[in-house]
């Protein structure tokens, strides 16, 4: 093979020689494509998966942790719940539509072939700067319409509201924006489908739409930084079709309630090479393929293409034999190809063929076994003994009034409603809390009356200054979106998205990012059931701002119960609970007042934010509280704020905080109660730190020295994020 061929596939002379001593020969074309695509960081994990093991994955709840094509947890009453998050960032980046569209498709399917139906979805979105007229800032603004027409046109053509979601702006995604997918569905805890192929001589069938050569090369592409030369790289973006999704979904959900299946598998990132290989690689089978079954919708295609297209909505089947008819009958019933491809061996190998002829045979296990676990040099970045006496105390002061109108106007804390407007957030009619209405999201369980609660966070500035808490204080973030919704938090899901793992200072930030992941799911009890690590987010040698994206997944016995984030009625009383400590680290306050980013992080004190979220769930269950909401962006000043504008009541408060009206410590809430002399028992109970700020009602936000006039409120957050993304169309 000559080194030109080996260069372009992204193999190392390392790697190379490894697959020379599992082959004992020359690999062909097709043989290095595959170990080309299975050892890529995308599907191989190389340089996280040292730091990945010992992520806390059982609790007594935890149905399916990590390694398969979703986590599952038990929610009770014979349901499970079926969820993970993927990014799709280099797609996205490149062709925004098509990028964000397939990347919502194939969350779904890897929730669907487990054999549940996609109920919710969610998205984690990151872009660099809207505001301005520069060519940057007109780039960022198209692509944040493309993404978003491209997750709305998915999700809305299936059928699968989308509930919830974050979207930040920051610099450092000027050059690499982050589209990360969430997904969850619902099914019979004792209905759960596997990706396995097992059984000698049991049929391989290939079902969905037919292979053409879009998203050649997608895995291997996702596993490389951009460059002048790399951004226009389109052929590698997959073309999706949501209505081919949905049918195949339909056609899915009919065949697992029939005994006709051993195993099924998404073909996700490396087509139908990493479906086959995951399969017979979890049962220890071998497989043969017959290449040239496989339905095809181009001309002229190779095996080379076939296994490492990555068109959209397809599966691998492992079916029972003899019940091969019966599988095609209902696949043509939904107008989708079913067709048998192959069979299961005891073999241990992949063998592929091309009418008849072997055209590539592999090792199955030695493949998987010696895939490369990288130890990559780590170092701790030389800008955060730069940085850390970046301190409030070092600028001039800002009068609060001033403050507040600054953060109010900045794109991170303004409505967002030209996003999630686009989302059919209602269809499937399980929807308790849609976009829009602040804090966790939830949809309700309609065979037992309890809800699905969803918190998503990550603040990415600290996890600049800190990486360990600034993930650790994500996931604290997520479970407290949750249980402010008065849900019990259950599990996570991940999706890490960091820079280059070739330069030793982001592997500081990604080892230190998945140390903070397994502190805070032990200490909370939340543990890790599914994820996704997608590295090399990086432009010109410039790398975005560490972004552990969290979804924190939890169940309220009780959907009628759901607590609320916003304000409900006049006169009630608003409780500020846990620790104001001064928190400006990382902060929007310092970002916006000063441009400036630095500072240390305290550590997260668990136990206290636990009992914070016991606290609230108790007090919901026992229906003291009329709303929660976990303290987040520019602290309690401006998460007050949107929940007046958003409910459309005033507030008047005294917090006696001066400007740490504005700080973001960790660890808090605001709460609306009812029976004052109960929950302060309660709170006492918990040994949470409590103080009444105010009442909500009137026509006029004001707290401490910040005044302003609900209209005007209302106005400012719920217009100027529409003018900014709209300006100059």
């Amino acid at each position: 093979m000559d080194e030109k061929t080996i260069k372009a596939h992204k193999i190392s002379e390392d790697e190379y020689a490894k697959i020379l001593e599992i082959l004992g020969r020359e690999p062909n074309l097709l043989e290095l494509g595959i170990f080309s695509a299975m050892w890529s960081e995308h599907c191989s994990y190389k340089s996280s998966k040292k730091y990945l093991n010992g992520f806390p994955t059982k609790a007594p709840w935890v149905i399916q942790g990590p390694g398969e094509n979703a986590g599952v947890i038990d929610c009770g009453d014979g349901v499970a719940a079926v969820f993970k998050m993927e990014s799709h960032n280099h797609p996205s980046f490149i062709e925004p539509f098509q990028g964000a569209a397939t990347g919502v498709g194939g969350i779904f399917r890897d929730i669907f072939t487990m054999g549940a139906r996609v109920e919710a979805s969610l998205n984690s979105l990151r872009f660099g700067q809207v505001v301005g007229n520069s060519a940057i800032n007109k780039h960022q603004r198209y692509l944040v319409k493309g993404v978003v027409s491209g997750i709305s046109h998915y999700g809305n053509c299936m059928g699968v509201p989308t509930v919830g979601g974050e979207t930040t702006f920051d610099e450092s995604f000027n050059g690499n924006i982050l589209v990360n997918a969430f997904g969850l569905g619902l099914c019979k805890s004792d209905e759960i489908f596997y990706g396995k192929a097992e059984g000698i001589g049991n049929p391989v069938m290939y079902v969905g739409s037919k292979t053409g050569r879009d998203g050649l090369g997608g895995a291997v592409m996702a596993s490389d930084s951009f460059n002048e030369e790399n951004k226009s790289l389109r052929p590698t973006v997959q073309v999706g079709d949501p209505f081919a999704e949905k049918l195949l979904m339909e056609a899915c959900l009919e065949l697992f309630k029939k005994d006709y299946i051993v195993g099924i598998q998404d073909m996700g990132a490396a087509g139908l090479t990493s479906s086959s290989f995951e399969m017979a690689g979890r049962s220890g089978s071998g497989m043969k393929m017959y290449l040239d079954r496989v339905p095809m919708r181009e001309e002229g295609m190779t095996p080379y293409d076939l296994m490492l297209s990555e068109s959209q909505e397809r599966m691998l089947i492992c079916a029972k034999k003899g019940c091969e008819e019966k599988i095609k009958e209902i696949f043509a019933k939904w107008d989708m190809s079913a067709q048998v491809i192959g069979e299961v061996t005891d073999s241990g190998v992949m063998e592929l063929f091309w009418h008849n002829e072997l055209v590539g045979s592999i090792p199955i296990d030695p493949l998987s076994e010696a895939a490369p676990i990288l130890d990559r040099p780590v170092s701790r970045p030389k800008y955060l003994d730069e940085i850390k006496n970046i301190k409030l105390e070092n600028y001039p002061k800002v009068a609060n009034e001033e403050a507040f109108i600054k953060l109010l106007k900045d794109p991170n804390v303004l409505n967002k409603s030209f996003i999630y407007d686009q989302y059919d957030a209602n269809v499937g009619t399980n929807t308790i809390k849609k976009p829009g209405f602040l804090g966790a999201t939830a949809i309700r369980i309609k065979e037992n009356g309890k809800a699905v609660s969803m918190g998503m966070e990550c603040n990415t500035r600290f996890n600049f200054i800190d990486p360990k808490n600034g993930a650790a204080a994500a996931v604290a973030a997520s479970g407290r979106k949750v249980a402010m919704s008065g849900a019990t938090p259950l599990a996570i899901t991940d999706c890490l998205n960091y820079g280059n793992p070739q330069n030793p200072e982001v592997m500081w930030q990604f080892a230190q990012g998945c140390a903070g992941i397994k502190e805070a799911c032990a200490a909370l009890n939340t543990p890790v059931v599914s994820g996704n690590v997608s590295l090399y987010n990086e432009t010109d040698g410039i790398s975005v701002q560490p972004t552990p994206a969290i979804v924190t997944v939890g169940v309220n016995d009780d959907a009628n119960k759901n607590l609320t984030s916003i304000f409900k009625n006049s006169g009630t009383s608003v409780y500020l609970l846990g620790e104001t400590s001064g928190e400006f680290c990382g902060s929007l306050y310092m970002k916006v007042l000063y441009d400036a980013i630095g500072g240390e992080m305290k550590g997260l004190d668990y136990k206290a934010e636990r009992a914070l979220w016991d606290l609230v769930i108790e007090a919901n269950k026992i229906g003291i509280l009329e709303f929660a909401n976990s303290v987040g962006i520019g602290g309690v000043a401006i998460t007050l704020a949107k929940m007046s504008a958003v409910s459309n009541l005033g507030f008047v408060g005294k917090s006696e905080l001066g400007n740490k009206i504005f700080d973001e410590s960790n660890s808090r809430s605001v709460v609306g109660v009812k029976d004052e002399t109960k929950f302060s028992e309660l709170a006492n109970k918990y040994g949470v730190k409590f103080s009444k700020i105010g009442v909500t009602g009137g026509d006029k936000f004001e707290l401490d020295d910040v005044k302003m006039p609900l209209g005007e409120l209302k106005n400012i957050y719920f217009n100027e994020f529409n003018a900014v993304i709209k300006s100059e169309e």
